[in-house]
């Protein structure tokens, strides 16, 4: 059996950019995977394992945008 590494929600600052592995789903939203806000995911992503670190960013980094409004911008073209 192999270890799991798991991060919990306290490992990382509210406003640090994460990324989620995998689709996590809420009664309420259905999250993509990305790169997030760590203050803007369930704590249910981080009790399940879906969230890492990024590595350091070296130069100019992109800019994080909310999926939702990357869907209805391409919508609207």
């Amino acid at each position: 059996m192999g270890i799991e590494r798991r991060l919990f929600r306290g490992m990382f600052d509210a406003g640090e950019v994460v990324e989620l592995r995998q689709t996590c789903f809420t009664p309420s939203r259905v999250y993509q995977p990305g790169k997030y806000i760590a203050g803007e995911l369930p704590d249910i992503a981080f009790d399940m394992g879906l969230v890492e670190k990024l590595p350091p960013v070296r130069g100019n980094s992109a800019e994080i945008r909310d999926p939702e409004q990357i869907d209805l911008d391409s919508e609207s073209e």
